[in-house]
């Protein structure tokens, strides 16, 4: 009975300082200070859920971890007057069931949340509104708007490295951008003309790598208009932290306009993967020399 009153005095105040934090968050705090805000995706949400609740179940097991090694430290401390050991506590069962069955619910629970969430983003568009070839190379981006009724009709842009001023910073003119219209469904596919890079916007809260002789997709759809800068997350050479671009969401008028701007100016058909600079990718041909005899 003594126990459960010292249980509820102890509650009430850990009560009192959550309640206070909680109320004085601010909007960057409530999201787990990730570089986003809600709705800029249909994805981000559901990330930036998982992020904040698995910090706030951290956070409580921290509590009650430290409240409990401060509690042995003072309930369990020697007094003045004592000599020797304390009592030895063994082979407490209901403990030891206690701080095993519990870290596995926690593991089991953050894996499955995980599973589901990285599910429901990785599933595919069956149709999607907009599909974008994304070519990474040393140390830019390629973005090939893929016409879905008419391949003859896609377009392009090549994009060109970051280029870096006097002062330091980079002009922001020379990015690359990648257009996509706000509210439709995109797939991008992600290949590598190179080396390893990864794609990533970092509002979108997602990244995925590319990697030579394969292509990995990414589903989405942007809800926010806006400016977000990518870049890639993944050691690719002497300037990687130059392989910088930006993404555009804009009015589906805005988006036709862009992709029209494009075909005056010439940049009609695919920059594919005749342009990669590996050769010698697992089922790549080598090339015949004119005149050889071998087939």
């Amino acid at each position: 009975m003594r126990s459960n009153r010292r249980l509820r005095w102890a509650a009430i105040p850990v009560a009192a300082v959550m309640a206070l934090v909680l109320a004085g968050c601010t909007t960057d705090q409530l999201q787990g200070w990730l570089p986003t805000t809600a709705g800029t995706t249909n994805h981000v949400d559901s990330i930036i859920g998982l992020w904040v609740t698995s910090w706030i179940v951290l956070l409580i097991v921290g509590l009650i971890v430290w409240g409990l090694v401060i509690w042995a430290c003072i309930a369990y401390r020697r007094r003045k007057g004592q000599t020797g050991l304390p009592v030895q506590l063994r082979y407490n069962m209901p403990i030891e069931i206690f701080y095993t069955v519990v870290p596995l619910i926690l593991v089991l629970g953050f894996f499955a949340f995980t599973a589901r969430d990285q599910a429901a983003i990785e599933a595919p568009t069956a149709s999607p509104d907009v599909k974008i070839d994304v070519y990474a190379k040393r140390w830019a981006w390629d973005f090939n708007y893929i016409d879905q009724q008419n391949e003859d009709d896609s377009v392009y842009y090549q994009g060109i490295q970051a280029q870096e001023l006097g002062d330091g910073n980079i002009d922001e003119s020379q990015l690359p951008v990648l257009y996509l219209p706000v509210g439709k469904s995109v797939e991008i596919d992600l290949n590598s003309r190179d080396v390893a890079h990864s794609f990533w916007v970092v509002d979108f809260l997602y990244k995925k790598d590319t990697i030579p002789g394969k292509t990995n997709y990414m589903y989405f759809t942007p809800e926010k208009e806006g400016t977000f800068t990518g870049k890639c997350a993944e050691l690719c050479g002497e300037y990687h932290s130059l392989m910088l671009f930006n993404v555009k969401v804009v009015s589906q008028s805005e988006y036709d306009d862009y992709l029209a701007t494009l075909a005056q100016q010439g940049n009609t058909g695919l920059l594919g993967d005749q342009y990669n600079t590996n050769t010698n990718e697992p089922n790549n041909e080598a090339p015949v020399a004119a005149g050889s005899d071998e087939k």
